[in-house]
């Protein structure tokens, strides 16, 4: 067991693959095997989700820096960025990075059929060309290698009129934000939120119209009073957008993320970052900001797996990723391995 922020994780040595699966404290992990046990034996009750659902709704409002009447659930990502792109105008203007993460990209791309078009650019040239599109899509922080998004270009080109919706899968649990200026803000929380997979959440700015396409029971102003019968009788505010939640991950994600939300978050980047500029550093690679690194080096993959690092291969490279339960230890296991 290693001692990270106040909790306990049962992590291996030289697990450094959060960006791929995030591994919870061992208080989340009980949680939910106190809720499979409820569940196995007959005493769980559906209403009993009622109140983890609403814990993690307000720790996920409070790490993006919204209030909790903006945000939505789901189970996954593309679910809720497909809400959005179905919701834009015939015709609109979507500008998305070269090679973003397809759960952003394909929502919108797949509205082909309404005029709806989809420009790569460079993650760089998001900015200077947001002003020529409608809408800007875009992960925070680069699920392929890291890099992160210019989040001031952005706000900028919100100001200026175009729509701005921003993945923070890879972001939020080590990077602190304040978004609430952005349209819309969307997460799945089983990486760095350390959340079960199968909870997620969808940030939406009060001037923004997003049709609630899958509206059902839970959407309700009341949902237990919404289950039967028409007409709709929605929440008032985004939980409109709410799918039926997946009750056991979100149990995990009610004992994560007000955890997470308490936490210094400078101090979370520090650490997190610090890790991984230290292995950038190792390699002779510039510092970057990020607590993501992609190594492009033959067989790097196999060296790393071969000295019990576990990693990703994503975009032609190996993918590192260290987060609050790594320490420098990790990182010189990864080093002598690729040395």
């Amino acid at each position: 067991m290693r001692a990270a922020f106040g909790q306990q994780f049962d992590v291996p040595d030289g697990y450094l693959n959060t960006a791929a699966i995030g591994l919870p404290p061992a208080s989340v992990a009980e949680a939910v095997v106190d809720a499979v046990r409820d569940w196995r034996a007959g005493s769980g009750r559906a209403e009993d989700f009622d109140a983890p659902v609403a814990t993690a709704r307000a720790g996920f409002a409070d790490l993006v820096g919204v209030g909790v009447d903006r945000v939505a659930i789901g189970s996954a990502l593309s679910p809720l960025v497909g809400l959005v792109a179905a919701s834009v105008p015939d015709g609109a203007r979507v500008l998305v990075a070269k090679g973003e993460f397809t759960s952003v990209s394909f929502p919108f791309a797949v509205q082909a059929g309404r005029g709806v078009t989809v420009t790569e650019v460079g993650l760089d040239e998001l900015g200077e060309q947001a002003a020529e599109h409608d809408w800007v899509a875009v992960s925070a922080v680069q699920s392929a290698d890291g890099r992160l998004a210019d989040l001031d270009a952005l706000r900028a080109a919100r100001a200026a009129g175009t729509r701005v919706l921003l993945d923070v899968t890879q972001a939020a649990g080590w990077l602190p934000l304040r978004l609430d200026w952005a349209d819309v803000v969307v997460a799945g929380g089983y990486k760095w939120m350390l959340s079960p997979r199968g909870a997620a959440w969808m940030a939406v700015h009060p001037g923004l119209d997003v049709i609630p396409h899958a509206a059902g029971w839970y959407a309700g102003a009341e949902p237990w009073g919404s289950i039967y019968g028409l007409p709709p009788r929605l929440a008032p505010d985004a939980r409109a957008l709410d799918t039926s939640p997946a009750w056991l991950c979100h149990v995990g994600a009610a004992a994560a993320l007000p955890w997470f939300a308490g936490l210094d978050r400078e101090g979370v980047r520090a650490h997190c970052v610090g890790l991984a500029d230290a292995f950038r550093a190792g390699l002779g690679m510039d510092p970057a900001g990020s607590a993501i690194v992609t190594v492009h080096r033959p067989d790097a993959g196999r060296r790393l797996a071969g000295a019990g690092v576990v990693a990703s291969g994503r975009g032609g490279g190996a993918r590192l990723s260290f987060h609050l339960y790594n320490t420098e230890a990790d990182v010189q296991r990864a080093l002598d391995a690729l040395a």
